[in-house]
């Protein structure tokens, strides 16, 4: 009697190997295919699923190093972000069922004027972590059923930096940038339809605290017959982002209205960007946003603004610095760049005027070494390009890229 394999038929002949049992063989090609199955299931030994979600966490000191090395300076917002992570991922690891316990989840709010690094603290933190990350501009979103993005266009883009891979993306990190501008128009509840303001937040609200989602996973409009996926939002952390412009006085007015008998000059000498260090949930509700929303951001924390030291620090330190990607930049046309201390010093000062952050410091290098990057890649001559004041100078007065 000829042996065959009990699932795919084939006989010993047509196989290399074949394993027999009572009553049963298998060949080698359905081990492997049994095999595949058992990993794409996540099932282990003994028949358990696997908890394909549990991740290998670095603890917040290791978290707020790796952002150290692209982020200068925002130690405090650095360090509310590295534990505010820890515990979303922690809180991915931890099986409910243990004592009935609910971890809820830590989204965070980031208040800071433009080019403080708000959106490169995220970013960073999503590269470091290895898990999805997209960026959302809540400027382009509208209430469902009006023209732009509905809010489900987020998770959507999620999926799509995940591959297309449900389970990453649900465990993945969005950053919704410009979300001060989608406060209301005035404190009170509006009455008459505010499609990209008080809209988008009502829409907003159940992704944040985790709702099953329906996305699109090629976007929306564009594809309408495409099969929806479902996205379950419930371990997707937010971190939203935004100038918030103005909100100082809003800070101001009420911790001055709070002072009582001598500590009322206490808060006399404050800058503006002082004040927005003393920012509270409060605030942000003054300044537009609806409680609800608020009440599902409950970490808030506020970068400080960029002085000349910081944006020196920036130009030179980190793996990432603007002067080592131009030096780069060169060196691929095989051309030494050379910038001196002198100049690094003006296109700090530059930035400080424009009060820009740290885009402003690459506004000026872009214009400074403009020219020498138009030529550099068609002459073969020039071996060495050297940046003195004199050069800088010219270029800064010609272009009348001075502060108003």
């Amino acid at each position: 009697m000829q042996l065959t394999c009990s699932f795919c038929g084939r006989s010993k002949g047509e196989v290399g190997l074949l394993i027999s049992g009572i009553d049963a063989h298998i060949c080698e090609d359905c081990i492997e295919q049994g095999n595949e199955i058992i990993l794409s299931e996540g099932v282990g030994k003994k028949g358990k699923k696997k908890n394909s979600k549990q991740l290998n966490l670095k603890n917040p000191k290791d978290i707020k190093a790796l952002l150290d090395e692209y982020v200068i300076g925002q130690d405090t917002a650095k360090k509310t972000l590295s534990v505010a992570v820890y515990n979303h991922y922690k809180r991915l690891n931890y099986d409910a069922g243990q004592d009935g316990v609910e971890l809820e989840k830590s989204n965070v709010m980031l208040i800071g004027e433009t080019g403080t690094g708000k959106t490169l603290l995220a970013k960073t933190l999503a590269r470091s972590l290895q898990v999805p990350f997209c960026i959302a501009d809540a400027t382009v979103l509208t209430e469902a059923g009006y023209v732009g993005e509905d809010v489900e266009s987020i998770i959507s883009r999620l999926y799509q930096s995940a591959d297309y891979d449900k389970e990453a993306t649900e465990r993945g990190i969005i950053y919704i940038d410009e979300i001060d501008k989608i406060a209301r128009k005035s404190d009170n509840p509006s009455i008459t339809r505010d499609v990209s303001g008080e809209g988008v937040q009502q829409g907003l609200l159940k992704i944040l605290e985790g709702t099953v989602a329906n996305v699109a996973p090629q976007g929306g409009r564009k594809h309408p017959d495409q099969k929806m996926v479902q996205i379950d939002t419930s371990n997707i952390l937010f971190i939203c982002g935004g100038a918030f412009d103005g909100i100082e006085k809003i800070v101001s007015r009420r911790m001055q209205a709070n002072s009582l008998g001598f500590k009322s000059g206490d808060t006399e000498d404050f800058t503006p960007e002082q004040y927005l260090e003393y920012a509270i949930p409060a605030d942000v509700k003054q300044f537009g946003l609806i409680p609800e929303i608020i009440g599902r951001i409950p970490i808030l924390t506020a970068l400080k603004p960029l002085d000349a030291k910081t944006l020196k620090a920036i130009l030179l330190k980190p793996k990432n610095a603007l002067i080592r990607q131009y030096i780069t930049l060169f060196e691929m046309e095989d051309v030494k760049l050379n910038i001196s201390d002198k100049v690094i010093d003006y296109i700090v000062d530059k930035a400080v005027e424009f009060k820009l952050g740290a885009r402003g410091l690459r506004s000026v290098c872009e214009a400074i070494l403009s020219d020498y990057m138009y030529e550099a890649p068609s002459d073969n001559e020039t071996k060495e390009v050297n940046i003195g004041m004199d050069e800088a100078e010219k270029v800064i007065e010609r272009l009348r890229l001075k502060a108003a």
